[in-house]
């Protein structure tokens, strides 16, 4: 059974997508503000969560953050901030999905459905990532051929397997990897994807896969 975290500081809403979750069969717990949201994602892992900006204590950015930190679980913001502004900043933090309110159950259902669908479908594909001559399995954290990978690695290469075709930005993978403080040290990931580019491309001096975008980040090709 599906496992859904929803947050949200009004009742009434959390009510609601309780009785209309349980209704289909989701297994749901319900949190009223953000830091309560990231003591229940610890202490019980949801495999999605539903998650409202506008909290009393957290903004919700952070607590996308703050999940992002060590998970990648789907994210579904629901929000009645309908500004483009905060739909990006949201989306750029890690959200998968954005439902403005007022919005409509059959659409938010549909919503949980196709990201549940989509999670399925890249785990399935995460199992099995060719990257020169070699398999990646980013579930079980192995390379084949008898490749290590450091931690650091394996966290840099994660964001770049999990978004194929996708320009990743220096400053999101500094801040994930290492923090905001680290935003400008640049170097630090030039070194680092060198060295996985070493380990893993066939002609590291012109990688195939994993590929530089000069000033602004690194993009993996399949």
């Amino acid at each position: 059974m599906t496992r859904i975290l929803v947050v949200d500081d009004e009742p009434q809403i959390l009510r609601a997508l309780r009785i209309n979750l349980v209704a289909r069969h989701y297994d749901v717990t319900v949190a009223p503000d953000g830091a309560a949201a990231l003591r229940t994602a610890v202490d019980a892992p949801p495999d999605l969560v539903i998650l409202d900006l506008g909290l009393p204590d957290i903004d919700g950015v952070d607590v996308i953050h703050g999940l992002r930190g060590w998970t990648s679980i789907p994210i579904i913001v629901l929000s009645g901030r309908a500004g483009n502004q905060d739909k990006i900043q949201a989306l750029d933090a890690g959200a998968d999905d954005y439902v403005t309110k007022p919005f409509g159950i059959d659409e938010l259902l549909a919503r949980v459905r196709a990201v549940a669908r989509r999670t399925t479908i890249q785990e399935a594909e995460l199992a099995r990532i060719q990257v020169g001559d070699h398999l990646i399995d980013l579930t079980d954290k192995t390379v084949s051929g008898d490749v290590r990978l450091t931690p650091t690695e394996w966290h840099i290469l994660e964001l770049l397997l999990r978004h194929p075709g996708k320009l990743i930005s220096q400053r999101h993978i500094l801040t994930e990897v290492w923090g905001a403080r680290f935003v400008k040290e640049t170097h630090y990931l030039r070194q680092y994807m060198a060295q996985i580019r070493r380990k893993l491309e066939r002609d590291p001096a012109h990688p195939a896969h994993l590929i530089t975008e000069p000033g602004m980040g690194y993009r993996f090709k399949p």
